[in-house]
């Protein structure tokens, strides 16, 4: 039997404002917007979406699940995202890490990469 990933669903109080938040960062548009759905991706027909679904209890611990953002300029990226509305978080990330760790404007952690060559090496982890 085949399967596979059709959405990453995100619970959030306001759908519209973090939806537009995603698209901003992915570069991604709405698809699909309900009273207690909203669909982001990069095209009608493309393999994965994000849905936003309303909840009413607010996030009071770090995710069990997030993104890992992989850019090709990881500071730039940082900068473009933070002016979108995200803000730097410490998770007990140490400074020798590849990655820096940011929230939504909901408080969602994920992480932007440095540049990666492949799902498991960074681009300068490549063997010469």
């Amino acid at each position: 039997m085949a399967v596979s990933l059709h959405h990453v669903v995100i619970d959030t109080h306001d759908l519209p404002g973090l939806a537009r938040f995603w698209c901003g960062v992915l570069d991604w548009r709405v698809l699909s917007e309900k009273p207690r759905e909203v669909v982001i991706g990069p095209g009608e027909f493309a393999e994965t979406g994000i849905c936003f679904m309303p909840v009413s209890d607010p996030k009071t611990v770090k995710n069990r699940l997030h993104f890992d953002l992989a850019p090709d300029d990881q500071e730039a990226e940082v900068e473009r995202i933070l002016a979108l509305g995200a803000r730097r978080v410490d998770i007990g990330q140490s400074g020798a890490v590849g990655w820096v760790v940011l929230a939504d404007p909901e408080g969602n952690e994920f992480c932007v990469l440095r540049p990666k060559a492949s799902l498991i090496a960074f681009r300068d982890d490549r063997p010469s």
